[in-house]
């Protein structure tokens, strides 16, 4: 039975009517017997109820906050004081229509109508007799309808069946009074005292904790005995879920009472054992405080340990935060206070380990000697946060622990690609349950040391979320200044970070938070030549592949020819990652015919890499003939390397309209128009006539098309282009440029110097142009990678075709 209907009854029919009203008595057989008699009206105003359904003879509250509502009850007030209340079917209707109502409904009469404080208006009613709606006459200003009653078949008054159902539902009813403890006691006494069997049912149906739905089904019953054994099934129900609910919580309550039961025996026996001579604390905790004594932390660290020491020693090892703090001194024991490994400072076996390791990276090795050389010199000084970017699969990570094998330090790697938490970095407050400490203090303590080459990996890729920035946490982490007091969350005490060597991988620097970048040193591992990656293959990975396999030098042999051929058939990239996996298939190859005992050639040939990896792929970046006017070779920079690109363009009859595909960004297109507009200012010099900007269409495309590519750094190579097209002139062969362009007429320096060259050099491109400002780059550059190049240095656009335009005319050349 519902916890507020009863109390809604009681307070209705005792307080909600002023003092001097007279109160409203439950129905006796004679009162019903008189309702019976009466008539229903042939129209009814027509009150939809939201949340509860009207039984006959009983009365209910009703909150009219609706303005049709409202209405309605005043002129029925005003008038007969009867109204016909029907449940919605939807209690989320704002604006019922008659589609929207049950047909069924009950015939009321208004017995009080009373304005309450909130501005809202209460109307106390009680239930006539059922009725059925006939035909709606009006919906406005609410609804009007003709009815018809719809009559109740009566059992016999004195059938045994019947007068038992009542007697269960009496009883029924008592017992959920009783247990639940929602239902205030004086209910009990209207049950008694209800002497109409029929009004009793429909009392208690409409005290029922239902639905509406059921509700509405009971009062659509029209055998008196059929709703009251369905009301029984429903007090069953819920009589059922009053005891069940009862029972649960009698066992938490039992729980409680074991719990604090085994609190104060412990109590009691911590005062025994004190009384006796003993101990109040168990030998966990003397031992956390013999493993203290061993460690060589300061005196404020000391201060700390001993004070959550003995808020542990108070604590009742059955709370839950028991396990927390254990936990927290735990890793105050595990943690390397002051505890550093040493250096070594052997600068030539340092310089030998790094050479073993990575063939190639000159500029980080010489870096890591240099810090090196410092630290042997002062032994005091902080540890420098280097980031190694560049592309894939360049040896960025593994450079890591041959720097920490060249110290002597121990290795520890964090990955943050896609970490989106700042708890990963901080860690939790202890407060929360399963609280850890950060990432950055769970990896000193696997190290064991104080001092360890920190590498964070893939530092680019930090996300951030709802959950915080990491990449703001790790300023603290990465800033020399700070992190000799890093604090994490869990820890609560700074932590000492200035003697790690931090190094932090990134494929680029765009996508690193700016304060961040700054606390870092930039080095750039560029990619490798073809010379670099053969050299590679042979030292590094053909013998760690075999090793992998199973197999030995003796079983498979790849010489240089082959190598490059693999280098440059197959892979297209700054590193070597695509060049192992090309040559862990060659040595599967090897394994398999050993496996199954067929023969094979051990030395590999030219015919032999083709039949295992297939024809070459990747040939696209060489390059081309000049016979076509208007078609030049550009260098451009990608995210795995350097590549060589074509702008072509072309001539078509019309007004003088430039289109520009390629899938090129706003910036390239600018360029374009740049070019395009400086040779119309400057035609004659280039010895163009001027009416062909208006005869004529251009068209600029660069392959290919589903490459999306922007950037300012092919303006020089559209400005070539454009030119050899208007003076249908060759464009000097085994030539290739990268520069931007500006109105003036200005070549602007731009950036990726190296990987362009290495591009150049794949290409077999004999000749650079390259902006004046490029030359320091250029210097940069070891000599060796710039053997078989010739670089010209320019300033102007002018200078830019005098040195790429040649005099000849090309084949089949257009008469403009």
């Amino acid at each position: 039975m519902g916890d507020s209907k009863f109390a809604n009854f009681d307070n209705m029919s005792l307080q909600s009517i002023d003092q001097d009203a007279e109160l409203i008595p439950l129905l006796t057989p004679e009162d019903e017997e008189e309702m019976n008699n009466e008539g229903l009206p042939e129209t009814l105003p027509i009150l939809p109820l939201r949340n509860t359904v009207l039984f006959p003879g009983v009365v209910i509250p009703i909150t009219a906050g609706r303005d049709k509502s409202i209405k309605l009850i005043k002129d029925a007030n005003n008038g007969s004081k009867v109204i016909g209340v029907v449940a919605q079917k939807d209690e989320k209707t704002e604006n019922p229509g008659v589609k929207d109502i049950h047909t069924l409904g009950t015939a009321a009469r208004i017995l009080r109508v009373l304005q309450m404080p909130d501005g809202n208006t209460t109307v106390i009613i009680q239930g006539k007799k059922r009725f059925e709606l006939a035909e709606v006459l009006t919906e406005e200003p609410y609804i009007t309808a003709t009815v018809r009653e719809t009559m109740e078949e009566r059992p016999d008054k004195d059938g045994q069946e019947f007068l038992a159902i009542i007697e269960s539902i009496k009883d029924l009813a008592l017992k959920i009074i009783r247990d639940n403890p929602n239902i205030p006691s004086e209910a009990s006494f209207a049950i008694k005292n209800i002497q109409s069997n029929s009004f009793l049912i429909n009392f208690v149906s409409s005290n029922l904790n239902l639905e509406v739905k059921e509700k509405q089904e009971l009062l659509e019953i029209d055998n008196l005995k059929d709703r009251a054994l369905a009301t029984l099934k429903y007090m069953n129900v819920e009589l059922q879920k009053l005891e069940l609910k009862n029972v649960i919580q009698s066992k938490v309550r039992s729980d409680m009472d074991q719990q604090q039961r085994e609190y104060f025996l412990h109590q009691q026996m911590k005062t025994i054992q004190e009384e006796l001579g003993g101990v109040s604390y168990d030998e966990e905790i003397e031992e956390m405080r013999m493993k203290s004594m061993d460690k060589k932390w300061d005196a404020k660290v000391a201060d700390h340990f001993e004070k959550e020491l003995a808020k542990l020693q108070r604590m009742n090892p059955q709370v839950a935060e028991y396990s927390i703090q254990r936990n927290y001194l735990d890793l105050f024991l595990d943690l390397p206070w002051n505890e550093y490994s040493e250096d070594k400072f052997d600068l030539k076996r340092a310089q030998k380990i790094l050479d073993r390791d990575h063939y190639g990276l000159e500029d980080v090795k010489q870096r890591i000697i240099e810090y090196l050389a410092v630290l042997k010199l002062r032994n005091d000084m902080k540890s420098p946060i280097l980031c190694l970017y560049g592309p894939p699969g360049v040896g960025k990570t593994s450079l890591g622990k041959s720097v920490a094998e060249a110290l002597g330090r121990e290795y520890v790697r964090m990955s943050l690609g896609g970490l989106r938490d700042e708890a990963e970095i901080r860690g939790h407050r202890k407060t929360y349950i399963g609280a850890m400490p950060g990432r950055i203090i769970q990896s000193i303590k696997k190290a064991g040391t104080s001092n360890p080459v920190f590498i964070l990996d893939e530092i680019d890729k930090l996300a951030s979320s709802h959950q915080g920035d990491p990449s703001s946490a790790m300023l603290e982490v990465l800033d020399p200044e700070q992190n000799n007091s890093f604090h994490d969350n869990f820890l609560e005490m700074g932590y000492d970070l200035s003697k790690v060597m931090f190094i932090a991988t990134a494929n680029t620097l765009s996508n690193i938070q700016p304060a961040l970048r700054d606390r870092m040193e930039i080095i750039n591992v560029t990619g490798y030549t073809i010379e670099e990656k053969v050299e590679i293959a042979k030292r590094h990975l053909l013998p760690k592949q075999l090793k992998e396999h199973g197999l030995s030098s003796k079983d498979l042999k790849i010489g240089k020819p082959q190598l490059e051929k693999i280098v440059e058939g197959y892979t297209r990239e700054s590193g070597v990652r695509s060049l192992e996996k090309q040559i862990a298939k060659m040595v599967r190859y090897a394994a398999k015919s050993i496996a199954i005992e067929e023969e094979y050639h051990i030395k590999i040939s030219n015919a032999d890499v083709e039949k295992i990896l297939g024809p070459a792929r990747l040939e696209r970046d060489k390059y081309e003939n000049n016979d076509v006017a208007g078609v030049v070779t550009g260098l451009a920079w990608t995210s795995v390397g350097g590549d060589i690109l074509f702008i072509e363009s072309i001539l078509s009859k019309g007004k003088g309209v430039m289109n520009i595909t390629g899938n090129l960004g706003k910036v390239m297109k600018e360029s374009a128009t740049i070019a395009l507009e400086y040779i119309k200012s400057n035609a004659e010099s280039f010895g163009i006539n001027p009416a062909i900007f208006e005869k004529y269409n251009v068209h600029i495309h660069v392959p290919e098309g589903a490459t999306p590519k922007d950037g300012p750094s092919a303006g020089v190579t559209m400005l070539t282009s454009l030119v050899s097209l208007f003076t249908q002139r060759k464009v000097k062969k085994s030539l290739a440029m990268t520069g931007e362009i500006t109105l003036r007429g200005k070549v602007l320096p731009v950036g990726g110097i190296k990987e362009k060259i290495l591009a150049a050099k794949r290409a077999r491109i004999k000749e650079i142009i390259l902006s004046e400002d490029n030359r320091k780059d250029i210097l940069e550059i070891k000599e060796d990678y710039l053997k078989g190049l010739t670089f010209h240095y320019v300033s102007d656009m002018s200078e830019v075709i005098d040195l790429a335009i040649t005099s000849q005319k090309v084949k089949n050349a257009k008469k403009l």
